[in-house]
């Protein structure tokens, strides 16, 4: 174990890609330990882990989000956001924690939220007068609500890779996600008036009516989406399938402002995020039979659990593990590579799965705020030309509000789990 981790590292450190990797110290595992005469085997189980069915929903999410980047839903939802929030000192920010919400319920991607919001929310900030650094801390922060919000694409890698259900992980992230989106909320405000940041419009009755109006079609996305799921009439998949069949629709058929170039785009931007998941994903399968096989994960969890089997003090040290792992592997690669490994221990000390799911998520929300990976925070900073170190200065107080975010979910399991016994 301690070899295929050094040499994952180092590989890494070299800047090879993190599926490569993966597939590299898998196939060298391989056949150190069994010879080379397992090598055909390889492709067949790279194709079969790649093709389990609730991973179809990720590529059709994406899809979605794309569509949504191309039409004019972003912009719907953002006008909307502003006439209901922007009467709020330090308005605007608030706008990007609502907008960023909404599109969460969408499209299910962090980067695509800030990719979407970003572009239209950041320069419209620096115009009032915000610090292109505060601009681009705040719509990272809030975007990265897309991985505990549902229908949330890390969260149906890890369901998955634990063997849980992808419903009861989404139905778990709603609240989480509401307590989130306040702690970022408050941490917003405090800081506009701290920097007395403007008001951006008085609240007027009519004004959220019209666009509310606007937007009619927009919010109808996450009714059917999360509807759809939650009232069990479809599958996560299945609800990602009508994600981009309403998008599309909305966008072509009512708005009529989806041409064939943006709709190829689109397409083409979906397929390349889609390659990059699905290739993690294949090389994960590899990795995740010979460690099965040789039975490393149960090994580690018996070496751990006969130090504690207080299921506070493992979820303490998988936090850190975590939180340590989050500033250096994207979301899906820590969630494929160390998720197999961890749940024999979760399972022995009698944490639940689902429970584990969110302080997983959580974690890696915050890992997509905190250098040098930052998936998430550079995406920000290169639409707000900020850099990115004086950037994650100004974005502490928001990743503070989602570490105590992290703590409640961690130890008090009720706010996890509180919907998911009320339904199931």
């Amino acid at each position: 174990m301690g070899f295929m981790l050094s040499g994952l590292m180092a590989l890494v450190l070299l800047n090879v890609p993190i599926a490569v990797a993966l597939g590299l110290v898998a196939m060298a595992a391989i056949v150190t330990t069994q010879g080379t005469d397992m090598l055909p085997n390889v492709a067949l189980v790279m194709f079969e882990g790649a093709t389990n069915f609730p991973l179809l929903a990720i590529p059709l999410f994406i899809l979605a989000g794309a569509i949504m980047n191309a039409s004019s839903i972003s912009r719907r939802l953002v006008a909307f956001a502003s006439a209901l929030l922007g009467f709020v000192r330090g308005g605007l920010s608030m706008v990007v924690i609502g907008a960023s919400m909404f599109f969460a319920e969408i499209s299910g991607s962090a980067v695509a939220g800030v990719a979407a919001l970003g572009t239209i929310l950041i320069p419209a900030m620096q115009r009032k007068g915000y610090s292109k650094e505060f601009a681009a801390a705040i719509c990272s922060s809030a975007s990265s609500l897309a991985i505990i919000i549902p229908p949330s694409i890390p969260m149906i890698l890890y369901a998955v890779m634990a063997q849980t259900s992808v419903v009861k992980m989404f139905v778990a992230g709603i609240l989480p996600g509401i307590i989130g989106a306040v702690g970022l909320a408050v941490a917003a405000y405090i800081q506009a008036v701290r920097y007395n940041f403007p008001v951006e419009e008085r609240f007027r009755i009519s004004r959220v009516w019209e666009a509310a109006r606007e937007a009619a079609w927009a919010f109808l996305l996450p009714v059917i989406i999360l509807g759809g799921i939650f009232g069990g009439f479809v599958t996560a998949t299945e609800g990602a399938g009508l994600a981009v069949i309403a998008a599309l629709f909305i966008s072509v058929v009512i708005y009529r402002e989806l041409t064939w170039k943006d709709l190829s785009k689109a397409a083409l931007d979906g397929g390349l995020q889609t390659a990059v998941v699905m290739l993690l994903v294949a090389a994960s399968a590899l990795i995740g039979t010979f460690l099965t096989e040789a039975q490393l994960p149960q090994k580690l969890a018996g070496s751990i659990a006969s130090v504690t089997t207080n299921p506070y003090a493992v979820l303490a040290l998988l936090n850190v593990a975590f939180l340590i792992l989050g500033m250096f592997l994207h979301s899906a690669a820590a969630i494929i590579l160390v998720v197999p490994i961890v749940m024999p221990l979760v399972t022995e000390v009698g944490i639940d799965p689902v429970h584990f799911g969110l302080v997983v998520t959580l974690n890696l929300a915050i890992g997509q705020q905190t250098p040098p990976v930052a998936s998430v925070l550079i995406a920000a900073c290169s639409i707000a030309k900020s850099d990115i170190w004086e950037t994650t200065k100004v974005n502490l107080p928001f990743i503070g509000a989602l570490l105590v975010v992290l703590m409640i979910c961690t130890y008090v399991p009720a706010v996890s789990l509180a919907l998911v016994d009320l339904f199931y």
